[in-house]
C-alpha cells in the first residue's frame, strides 16, 4: 500500500510551536486500500518482541530506549485484542544450548501471535482508537507525488487532490517500495541496496515442528546457521504452526509464497520461511532487481502457480510431480501449483545453501530433512533500498521523515511499529523547534 502520514497545524495562521504546545496538530493518514495496517497486519499478525529482530533498532536509539519502546507497543497490542506473549526462559536457554551443539543460533524472544482471522477487528480496534484521539483516514486515497520548495516538503498530491503538510512521514511497506525509491530518484534523496532473502516456503506435519512450538513453548523460533560450503547466511523466518501456505503479490505482477495461522482455524500441517541472505557488491549491486529476476523465472515455469518440491526430488536432482508429491507424508496446504524442480528457476549456490541449512535444522529438528517435506517457491523477501537518514530517521529533506519496510528501516510488524514511534518523535522536535 502507499501511505504518507501528514502532519499539520490547525487552523494554518499558527505557529508550530503554539500547535504542539497546545496539543493540537492535526494527522492526516493516507491510504490506497479501503483498510489500515497493511500486508503484515492483515496476513498473519506474529509480534516479536526483541530491538535485534526485524532490523538493528540501536542504529536509530540506544538499546535502553529500544526496549522501553518495545514494551510499551506490546502493552498497545495486548489492550487491543492481542495475546500476551508467552516466554519461558527456561526452556529458551535449553533450546538455545540444544541449537549450539548442531552449530546453529537460536535467538529466545519473547513473542504473541495474534492470527489472521483475528487482525480484521483487532486492526479496526486500533483505528477507532485513532479516529477517538483525532486522527483522519483518507482510505481509497492514492499517494502520487510529494511537492518540495526550498528543501521543505509542503505537500502530498493524491489522486483525489492535493493535501498541504508541515511535515511528513512515508511509510509505503514493502508493495510500496518501488513507489518510493522513484521518489527518492526523482528529489535527490540518498539510498542504498538493502541484502534481500531467498528461499522457500517449507512444509511439515505438526509432529515434526511440536517439540519446538509445544514442548519449549517458543511459536516462531529464530534459527540462524551459516552454511558449510559458501559460510552463507540462512534463517528461519514466520513459522506458522497449523497454519496454510498461499500465495502472495509482489510488485509488477509477479508473485510468490507466505504462510498463514489462524487461531480458529487449523490445519494438520506447519510451514515456515528457509530464507538465504544475499548481498551484492560492484558491479551489480541491484539486489532488488535481482529477486525480480529470479521471481519471474520461477513464475514463468509455474506456468503462473507456485513451484512445490518434496525435498527428496531436489536432492535426488530430478523435478517433482503430483504423484510423487501424494506419495509424501506431507499433503500440501496450497494446491494451486505447479510440481516442479526449483533447482531451474534459482541459482545453484542457493539451492547448495537450502538443502544444507535443512540438513542442520533436522539435528535440532529432527524430521525436517525428510524427503517427503514440500518445499514452495519462490519466497522471496524484498527490503527495498534502505534511505539515508538521522537518528530521527529524517531525510535531507528538511521535513521528510521514512519509516517501516518500504522504506528498508525495519523488518516485520514490531520493527515497523517502533521506526514510525521514533519518527514521530522526529516530527515533534522539530515542529516544537520552528
Amino acid at each position: 500500500f502507499q501511505a504518507e502520514d501528514g502532519i499539520r497545524d490547525q487552523p494554518r495562521s499558527r505557529g508550530l510551536g503554539d500547535v504542539y504546545k497546545r496539543q493540537e496538530c492535526e494527522v492526516v493518514v493516507i491510504e490506497e486500500k479501503n483498510y489500515v495496517g497493511g500486508s503484515g497486519l492483515h496476513s498473519d499478525g506474529k509480534l516479536n518482541f526483541n530491538p535485534f529482530i526485524g532490523g538493528n533498532l540501536t542504529e536509530f536509539v540506544d538499546l535502553k530506549e529500544a526496549w522501553n519502546i518495545i514494551n510499551e507497543i506490546e502493552r498497545i497490542f495486548i489492550k487491543l485484542g492481542a495475546p500476551p506473549a508467552d516466554y519461558d526462559e527456561e526452556k529458551m536457554s535449553e533450546l538455545e544450548k540444544r541449537a549450539i551443539k548442531a552449530g546453529i543460533k537460536f535467538i529466545p524472544i519473547r513473542q504473541s501471535h495474534i492470527g489472521s482471522d483475528v487482525l480484521p477487528s483487532l486492526m479496526e480496534n486500533f483505528k477507532k482508537e485513532l479516529e477517538r484521539r483525532g486522527v483522519v483516514f483518507r482510505l481509497k486515497t492514492k499517494a502520487v507525488d510529494i511537492k518540495i520548495e526550498n528543501n521543505k516538503v509542503v505537500g502530498v498530491e493524491t489522486d483525489k487532490g492535493f493535501i498541504d503538510c508541515d511535515a511528513l512521514l512515508l511509510a509505503p511497506g514493502r508493495s510500496g517500495s518501488l513507489w518510493l525509491f522513484k521518489l527518492a530518484k526523482k528529489y535527490g534523496i540518498e539510498t542504498r541496496y538493502n541484502p534481500i532473502d531467498v528461499g522457500v516456503r517449507v512444509e511439515v506435519p505438526n509432529t515434526v515442528m511440536d517439540e519446538i512450538i509445544n514442548g519449549y513453548k517458543c511459536w516462531d523460533p529464530k534459527f540462524h546457521i551459516r552454511t558449510p560450503s559458501y559460510d552463507d547466511f540462512v534463517r528461519t523466518f514466520c513459522v506458522c504452526p497449523s497454519g496454510f501456505v498461499v500465495k502472495e503479490y509482489y510488485e509488477d505482477s509477479l508473485f510468490g509464497v507466505n504462510g498463514h495461522s489462524m487461531r480458529n482455524m487449523q490445519s494438520s500441517n506447519t510451514n515456515f520461511a528457509l530464507l538465504v541472505t544475499v548481498k551484492l557488491t560492484h558491479p551489480v549491486e541491484n539486489t532488488t532487481l535481482y529477486g525480480k529476476m529470479i521471481a519471474q523465472l520461477a513464475n514463468t515455469l509455474g506456468g503462473g502457480k507456485p513451484l512445490l518440491q518434496r525435498v527428496g526430488d531436489l536432492k535426488a536432482h530430478r523435478r517433482s510431480t503430483w504423484e510423487r508429491i501424494e506419495r509424501s507424508y506431507t499433503k500440501p496446504t496450497l494446491r494451486d501449483v505447479t510440481p516442479g524442480d526449483i533447482c531451474m528457476a534459482y541459482p545453484g549456490r542457493i539451492v547448495t545453501d537450502i538443502l544444507e541449512g535443512l540438513e542442520m535444522l533436522d539435528k535440532v529438528i529432527p524430521g525436517i530433512y525428510s524427503n517427503s517435506t514440500l518445499i514452495y517457491a519462490p519466497e522471496i523477501k524484498f527490503y527495498a533500498m534502505k534511505f539515508e537518514t538521522d537518528r530521527n530517521l529524517r531525510t535531507k529533506i528538511e521535513n521528510l521523515f521514512v519509516a517501516g519496510d518500504g522504506a528498508g528501516v525495519s523488518r516485520g510488524i514490531v520493527g515497523t511499529t517502533v521506526t514510525g514511534i521514533i519518527a514521530a518523535k522526529g516530527i515533534k522536535k522539530l515542529c516544537v523547534r520552528s
